[in-house]
């Protein structure tokens, strides 16, 4: 039975309940072994599997939209049994179980079958990991503390590839275009360690915490009994994510490979991806502290509009050092984004049914990441680079302008 504990005589770290900094760090530590190795899957599948896009696609978009069911199922029944912790450690046990595998794949059929694992314990963890920081806070900090999550969760991103650079630069030298089998297969095993740690530290440290309002009966399944429970603007925000997400290509997958088109050698699209989350990570807590401010809705209006830009950038893109820019502008866009987003839907959701409302949200996000990647990778080969871009801005631009129109603060 996972322990419910008192927020009594447990001192605040920056300000904000133990449970945010400790799900912070257990997220930081599970990031470090995560980018040491999945940002060099799309790579890997086209440098030395000789995938072809549209596969590349195929599994960045299961990456991505696998595990949208199971957030749901977890965030629902989190609701059910009263508990979040369980459900979290169980998920980044699963993940830690399915890397090492990547060792032994050696036809993109494994590759998938890993990141459907990986992705599954995924979808255990997050909604009701996310329904634990919003129980462990008031209303007034919930900007600033999916703000330091996400911080937290992009320095580990930020380390990994920083670890992922390194090896590269050490055994293939800084001129190298390709990736290799051994560097992988190196990576694939280091990243176990850190993965290890952090299924430690999520279940020693972080604790339930005793619900602040008397529960209600949760839903009898995630998609039954729950009309009338969510308030129209909920759904509203949904299905402009919908929209969204169909564009925003998943993983970075798309702008790995577009760096790599441009003749960029395989250490500088790790080092990009470093400037994105070192961008990233810098923003991530003032932008949530800006949303408490001035509202999540016009925060994510100007999240999307960057984005729209960004991808632009990439589309009309012809040497390396636009790569650079627009890498470091797409970090500002996450930074604005992915924390307030999460907070958004606490504001929107019933305090009894948050995790409910999380899986809704994950599921919709994953699913229309899963079409939108397939559908990416059939553009990028069919039509060209250019026009995956121009379709991701398009969407962008669609889901700005309705969260500006359709919903009031």
């Amino acid at each position: 039975m996972t322990e419910v504990v008192s927020d009594e005589g447990r001192k605040k770290i920056f300000g904000l309940h133990p449970n945010v900094f400790y799900t912070g760090l257990t997220s930081l530590l599970t990031d470090v072994s995560s980018e040491m190795i999945f940002n060099l899957i799309p790579l890997y599948l086209t440098n030395v599997l000789r995938a072809p896009m549209e596969i590349v696609g195929l599994v960045g978009g299961v990456s991505e939209g696998a595990d949208a069911i199971f957030r749901m199922l977890s965030g629902w029944f989190s609701d059910k049994i009263g508990k979040r912790k369980v459900l979290a450690v169980s998920g980044y046990s699963i993940s830690t179980v399915a890397k090492p595998f990547l060792y032994l794949a050696s036809a993109w059929g494994g590759v998938l079958a890993v990141r459907f694992a990986d992705r599954l314990g995924k979808g255990v963890r997050s909604s009701s990991r996310d329904a634990l920081i919003a129980d462990s806070i008031s209303e007034t900090e919930r900007g600033r503390a999916f703000g330091l999550h996400r911080t937290m969760d992009t320095t580990g991103a930020f380390l990994g590839i920083f670890i992922a650079a390194l090896v590269v630069w050490l055994v293939l030298g800084a001129g190298t275009i390709d990736l290799t089998r051994g560097v992988f297969q190196t990576l694939a095993w280091a990243c176990v360690i850190p993965a290890v740690l952090a299924v430690v530290l999520m279940q020693i440290l972080v604790h339930e915490v005793k619900p602040k309002e008397a529960p209600r009966a949760a839903t009898r399944f995630p998609l039954s009994g729950i009309k009338g429970v969510f308030s129209t603007r909920f759904w509203i925000f949904l299905v402009i994510l919908a929209v969204f997400n169909l564009g925003s290509m998943p993983a970075n997958y798309f702008v790995i490979m577009r760096a790599q088109d441009l003749g960029s050698p395989l250490l500088q699209v790790l080092l990009m991806l470093v400037l994105f989350n070192a961008v990233y990570a810098a923003a991530s807590l003032p932008m949530g502290i800006l949303s408490d401010k001035l509202g999540r809705r016009r925060v994510l209006a100007l999240g999307w509009s960057i984005y729209t830009l960004v991808y632009v950038g990439f589309a009309l893109s012809s040497t390396v050092w636009h790569v650079w820019l627009a890498f470091g502008c797409l970090g500002i866009y996450a930074a604005i984004v992915e924390g307030v987003s999460r907070a958004f839907v606490a504001d929107l959701a019933p305090a009894e049914l948050r995790g409910t409302a999380y899986g809704l949200y994950y599921c919709v996000v994953g699913i229309c990441v899963l079409v939108g990647g397939v559908v990416g990778g059939v553009v990028w080969d069919k039509i060209g680079p250019a026009a995956t871009f121009y379709f991701g801005a398009g969407l962008a631009f669609l889901a700005m302008l309705g969260i500006v129109t359709l919903i009031k603060e």
